[in-house]
C-alpha cells in the first residue's frame, strides 16, 4: 500500500461536515485480496485492538465492522477503522469515517475524524502500517505505535490551563484557533469580536501588573504599602548580603530569585548557614536577568494556599502541600515514592492530573534536615516532606477549599488583584486556615503570579473541581449570548463568484460595515489589499477572521479549496450557490455534474440552522435540486423569471425571492413586492446586455437582505459598483478608445463564455477579436469545447498558453485551436504562445468599431497596455 496524499480538511468538506483527515490510498495488489481471502485477519485484528469490536460500521451493532472484515472488505476500509480506534486508544474520542473508491482501480479515498491534526495524520500513517502487516501475516507490535502517538499528542496538545479555557469557549460555541505554531497563543472568536490569550495571560492583562508580579521585591513593596501582610525581607546581590539579611531577619528564612514564578528556585524553612548557602545557589541558578538578585525573607509558618482571582473575583482556593509520602511502618522512603508514582493520576510534566515525584538535591536536603535517607523506614502515618515548595509541577498535591474562604480573606485577595493590576492572578498565601481573617492568625502573602496554572483547581487531589476556565471565558465574553462570531458570507458556484463577492463586500461597506474579503486575486480589509494571489480557499478565511477590525467576512469559495482543505470555518451565516456547470471535471475524483454539485453544496450545508440563510439560483436546475436539498436555515431564491412556477410554494410560505419584474430588480415576499433598483441603472448589468451580472447583482442583494441591510443601502451599493479594474479587476472590465470597444475578463470555461456571449454580441458592431487560453488541467473535450465557443464569438482568435499544468508545451493551445476549427465558424485562429505578444497583436489588429475580447491572466498588465492607446480608423469607414 502507498499513501498518495495525506492532509487535514479543516472544516466542512466534500466528505463530512466536520474536520477530518483525508488519505488517498493506493492498495496496489491488495485490490485482488479482499479481507475474506486472508484467513483469520479479523481475529488477529481484534486480538491486537480488542476495542475495535465496538465499531458498528454499516451493520449497526457492536462487532459490525469485524463482520464486514470476515465477509470481505478492502484494505482501505480497514485502514479507516484502525486509524479511528488508534485515536480512541490515546484519549481522542472519534467515530466518523468513510472510505470511497475512486475512478482508478485500487485507489481509495479514506476519510476519518480527528481531534488533533498532527495526531490524526500520524494515526493514518500508523493504520496503513498495521493493516499492511496484517495482510502479510506479520506480528504487529501495538505498544510502540501507541507510545509514538501519545508523544505526537503530547507535543501538540494544549496545556491544562489553555485547554480549560478553550473547552469552556467550545461549550459556548465560541470558535478558537492557535495563532502561533508551538505556543499556546490562542484566539477566541472572530474579527472585531475576538479575544486573545496565552496560557492564562489574556489580552486584557496589564503589562505593568505582569512586570510587578514578576518582581517579588516590587510586589512586596506595593502590598506592604497597602497594609497587606507580607514577609520581612531584603533583596541581596552577594553572598555577604544574604548572610547579613538572614542574621537581621532571624531563622528560619526563605531564599528565592527576585524575578521568577511557579516556585522555581525557592527554598523554604532554612535554619543553618549550610542550608542558606544551598538555597542561595538554587536561587542564583534561576536568576534570569543577570543581576544575581536574590530575596531573603522571613519564613512564615502555616499552610501554603493558592488563591485564584479572575476578573476581580475570587473563584478558587486550594491548599497545596509539597510532594510527600506517608509512612506505613514497613516501606522505605524510596519504596513509598515508587508506590506514589504508580498512582495513575501522576504523569510526566503536565500530561496528567498530578506530576510524578522526582528525587533531586532538594529531596536529599529535606531528608537530611530530618535526619533521614531514602532507605529510612518512616513510622506508620508519619508524613515525610520531599520538596520545600508546594507546586503541583514538582509532585505536590492540592485540596480545594473554595467554599471555606472567609469573606474578609476573599475581599483581601480581590483587593490584591486590583492593586497589582491583573485580570487573572494567582496569589500565594501562607496561613494557618482560610476560615478566619488574616489579622487573627499567622499569615502573609509571599508571592503573586501572572499566568497562574489552573490544574490544581480543575483537578484537585482532594475536594471539588472548579471549572475555572469558564470564569476566564465569562470575563472575556461577559454577555452570555455572545459567541464571539462575526457574520460570515460564503459564496460559491461555477461562475460569478468573484463578482458577487466583490459586489456583496461593496454593499456592506456602503452600509457602514468594516468588511474583510477573500476572493480570486486578493484578500482585502476595508478596501485595503493585504494579500495577493488566489484566495478563494480556506487561507482567505484564516486571514480575514483573524483580522481584529473586521465586522463582516465575505469569502469566495472555490471547488479546489473545498476539496483540498475544506472551508476553513465551521459554519457561516449566509451561503450562496450561484450556479453549477461543467468546469474542472476530472480533477480530484469530481467527474460528473452531480459530484460537482455535492462539492458546491458544502457551502449551503455549512449554514447555521438558526438565523442562517441560503441564497440559491432558481434558474439553475441543479442548484434547485441539490442546493435546496442540502440547504440549512432560511432560503432566499433569485431568478430572472418573476413567474417561476418552482417558487410558488416558497412565496406562499412567506419566503423571499429576488427577481426582475418590468425591468427592475425587486424583492418578493408572500404577496408583497418591494422595488430595489432599475436594471438599466446597475453599471455591471450593461443596460441588460449582461444577464449573468444581473443574476450576480440579485444574489448580492439577497445576501444584503439576509444581513438586514436596508433597501436604500442595497440600492446605493448596486448603483455605485462599476465594472472597472479598481472595483472588479478582471471581471467584465470595459473600455472604449477611438471607437474600439474592449472587454477584459477572466472567463476560461464554456459556461462563462456562454454567459458573456450576449454582452459581446450586444456591444460588438464589426469584427470581434479575441485573446484566450485555459489551464492545462481541463479535460481534452473541455478545451475543444472552449475553442468551439470562442469561434462562435470571434472573427479573429489569438490563443496563448501560460499554465500547462502537466501537459506538453503547446498541447493546450492546440486543443483549443482544434475545437475552434472543428466548430465550422468563420473564425481565423492564430496560436501565439506568449500572452503579452498575443495581446499586443490583437490590439495592433483593432480598428475603429472593432471589439476586443481579452480573456487574459495578466489583468493589470493588459489594462496598462490599453491606457492611452489610440486605434487607427478603418479605411472603409473613413470615406465621406
Amino acid at each position: 500500500m502507498r499513501i498518495l496524499e495525506l492532509r487535514a480538511l479543516r472544516g466542512p468538506n466534500y466528505y463530512s461536515r466536520y474536520q477530518a483527515i483525508y488519505m488517498r490510498l493506493d492498495i496496489e495488489d491488495l485490490e485482488d485480496r479482499p479481507s475474506d481471502k486472508v484467513p483469520g485477519i479479523a481475529e488477529k485484528l481484534e486480538a491486537i485492538i480488542p476495542t475495535i469490536h465496538e465499531h458498528r460500521c454499516s451493520v449497526g451493532e457492536p462487532g459490525g465492522f469485524l463482520q464486514r472484515v470476515r465477509n470481505g472488505t478492502y484494505a482501505g476500509h480497514m485502514v479507516e477503522h484502525v486509524a479511528i480506534e488508534l485515536q480512541n486508544l490515546i484519549g481522542f474520542s472519534v467515530g466518523y469515517g468513510k472510505t470511497v473508491d475512486s475512478y482508478e482501480t485500487g485507489i481509495y479515498n479514506v476519510v476519518f475524524r480527528y481531534r488533533d491534526e498532527a495526531t490524526g495524520l500520524a494515526a493514518g500513517e500508523a493504520a496503513v502500517d498495521i493493516v499492511r502487516q496484517l495482510y502479510h501475516g506479520e506480528y504487529v507490535h501495538l505498544a510502540p505505535v501507541i507510545e509514538h502517538l501519545k508523544e505526537v499528542r503530547d507535543a501538540n496538545a494544549l496545556g491544562p490551563s489553555t485547554g480549560a479555557i478553550v473547552n469552556a469557549a467550545k461549550a459556548r460555541n465560541i470558535p478558537h484557533c492557535n495563532l502561533t505554531e508551538g505556543t499556546s497563543y490562542t484566539q477566541l472568536g472572530h474579527g472585531v469580536k475576538q479575544r486573545r490569550f496565552q496560557a492564562t495571560v489574556t489580552d486584557g492583562s496589564g503589562i505593568i501588573g505582569h512586570s510587578i508580579a514578576d518582581d517579588k521585591d516590587w510586589t512586596k513593596q506595593i502590598l506592604d504599602d497597602a497594609g497587606v501582610a507580607v514577609p520581612k525581607g531584603s533583596t541581596c546581590y552577594s553572598w555577604d548580603e544574604v548572610v547579613e539579611a538572614a542574621q537581621w531577619i532571624g531563622w528560619p528564612v526563605v531564599t528565592k530569585p527576585l524575578a521568577g514564578n511557579h516556585g522555581r528556585g525557592v527554598t523554604t524553612n532554612i535554619t543553618s548557614m549550610d542550608d542558606l548557602k544551598s538555597g542561595y545557589e538554587t536561587a542564583l541558578a534561576r536568576v534570569r536577568d543577570g543581576s544575581a538578585a536574590v530575596i531573603v525573607e522571613s519564613y512564615i509558618k502555616g499552610e501554603d494556599h493558592r488563591m485564584l482571582v479572575i476578573g476581580g473575583k475570587l473563584v478558587a482556593a486550594a491548599r497545596r502541600r509539597p510532594a510527600h509520602v506517608t509512612g506505613d511502618g514497613l516501606s522505605t522512603i524510596r519504596q513509598l515514592i515508587d508506590k506514589a508514582n504508580e498512582d495513575p493520576r501522576r504523569g510526566v510534566g503536565h500530561e496528567n492530573l498530578l506530576t510524578q515525584i522526582s528525587v533531586d538535591d532538594q529531596t536529599h536536603r529535606m531528608l537530611e534536615q530530618s535526619g533521614l535517607t531514602l532507605d529510612s523506614v518512616p513510622a506508620e502515618t508519619e508524613m515525610i516532606l520531599l520538596k520545600s515548595t508546594a507546586n503541583i509541577s514538582t509532585g505536590g498535591t492540592a485540596t480545594d477549599l473554595t467554599d471555606e474562604v472567609h469573606p474578609e480573606i476573599k475581599f483581601a485577595m480581590e483587593r490584591i488583584a486590583r492593586l497589582i493590576g491583573l485580570d487573572v492572578i494567582g496569589i500565594d498565601l501562607l496561613a494557618e486556615t482560610l476560615n478566619r481573617p488574616l489579622d487573627q492568625q499567622s499569615a502573609g502573602v509571599v508571592e503573586v503570579n501572572a499566568g497562574p496554572g489552573f490544574r490544581m483547581h480543575m483537578s484537585p487531589t482532594h475536594g471539588t473541581p472548579r471549572l475555572v476556565g469558564e470564569h476566564v471565558v465569562e470575563m472575556l465574553f461577559p454577555d452570555p449570548t455572545d459567541n464571539g462570531r462575526i457574520p460570515i458570507t460564503a459564496i460559491t458556484g461555477t461562475n460569478g463568484k468573484t463578482t458577487t463577492t466583490r459586489l456583496t463586500t461593496h454593499i456592506l461597506r456602503q452600509a457602514g460595515h468594516s468588511v474583510g474579503m477573500g476572493c480570486t486575486g486578493t484578500v482585502e480589509i476595508d478596501n485595503h489589499v493585504i494579500l495577493r494571489g488566489d484566495y478563494s480557499g480556506p487561507a482567505a478565511a484564516q486571514a480575514v477572521l483573524r483580522e481584529p477590525t473586521v465586522e463582516h467576512a465575505v469569502l469566495e469559495v472555490a471547488r479546489g479549496g473545498i476539496m483540498r482543505r475544506g472551508l476553513g470555518f465551521d459554519e457561516c451565516d449566509v451561503g450562496v450557490l450561484l450556479n453549477i456547470a461543467s468546469d474542472h471535471l476530472g480533477e480530484r475524483d469530481i467527474h460528473t455534474l452531480d459530484e460537482l454539485a455535492r462539492c458546491k453544496t458544502v457551502v449551503v450545508d455549512a449554514v447555521k440552522r438558526e438565523g442562517g440563510y441560503c441564497v440559491l439560483n432558481a434558474d439553475d436546475p441543479l442548484v434547485m435540486d441539490q442546493g435546496t436539498f442540502w440547504a440549512r436555515g432560511e432560503i432566499i431564491y433569485f431568478t430572472m423569471n418573476p413567474d417561476n412556477p418552482d417558487l410558488k410554494d416558497h412565496l406562499s410560505s412567506i419566503g423571499m425571492v429576488v427577481t426582475v419584474r418590468n425591468g427592475r430588480i425587486v424583492l418578493m415576499r408572500g404577496k408583497v413586492t418591494v422595488d430595489v433598483v432599475d436594471v438599466n441603472d446597475v453599471p455591471i448589468a450593461f443596460e441588460g446586455h449582461a444577464p449573468f451580472n444581473v443574476q450576480n447583482a440579485m444574489a448580492a442583494a439577497a445576501v444584503a437582505l439576509a444581513h438586514g441591510i436596508e433597501i436604500d443601502d442595497i440600492r446605493a451599493g448596486l448603483l455605485s459598483f462599476h465594472p472597472t479594474p479598481a472595483q472588479m479587476p478582471g471581471r467584465t472590465n470595459y473600455f472604449e478608445a477611438d471607437g474600439v470597444k474592449c472587454l477584459i475578463d477572466y472567463g476560461h470555461n464554456v459556461p462563462a463564455l456562454e454567459a458573456l456571449e450576449p454582452l459581446v454580441c450586444g456591444l460588438g458592431r464589426q469584427r470581434k477579436i479575441g485573446v484566450s487560453t485555459a489551464p492545462g488541467n481541463r479535460r481534452d473535450e473541455d478545451l475543444a469545447a472552449l475553442g468551439a465557443q470562442l469561434a462562435k464569438m470571434c472573427d479573429i482568435l489569438y490563443v496563448y498558453e501560460t499554465d500547462a499544468r502537466g501537459r506538453p508545451e503547446g498541447e493546450t493551445a492546440r486543443l483549443i485551436q482544434t475545437g475552434a476549427d472543428a466548430a465550422g465558424a468563420d473564425c481565423a485562429v492564430r496560436v501565439i504562445m506568449n500572452e503579452q505578444e498575443a495581446v499586443t497583436r490583437a490590439i495592433g489588429d483593432a480598428r475603429t468599431d472593432d471589439f476586443l475580447l481579452l480573456l487574459v491572466d495578466d489583468i493589470a498588465g493588459t489594462t496598462e497596455r490599453l491606457k492611452g492607446r489610440s486605434f487607427p480608423v478603418q479605411a472603409d469607414l473613413a470615406q465621406p
